[in-house]
């Protein structure tokens, strides 16, 4: 039994309809995926920046804490009578 070319020509437009909302769908989703990934990436890029800046500093102070403790360390030379 053949459909009546009204219901089907109904059919196909729902069905395009349909379609069209779920491309639309799709699109704002990926649209959505690449911000929350440029989003991650920047603040990973910041992350890593501060900790290579917090590193830089600690190195920094243990460094002079070493000299600090080399120079505090270190005995005056004996002096001799003569």
């Amino acid at each position: 039994m053949a459909t009546p070319p009204n219901a089907r020509s109904r059919a196909q437009s729902h069905f395009k309809s349909s379609e069209q909302r779920e491309g639309a769908l799709r699109a704002e989703m990926e649209k959505e995926r690449a911000a929350v990934i440029a989003k991650t990436a920047r603040l990973k890029a910041l992350r890593l920046a501060k900790e290579a800046e917090d590193k830089a500093e600690d190195d920094r102070l243990a460094a002079g804490k070493a000299a600090k403790k080399a120079a505090t360390t270190q005995k005056p030379a004996k002096r001799t009578r003569k």
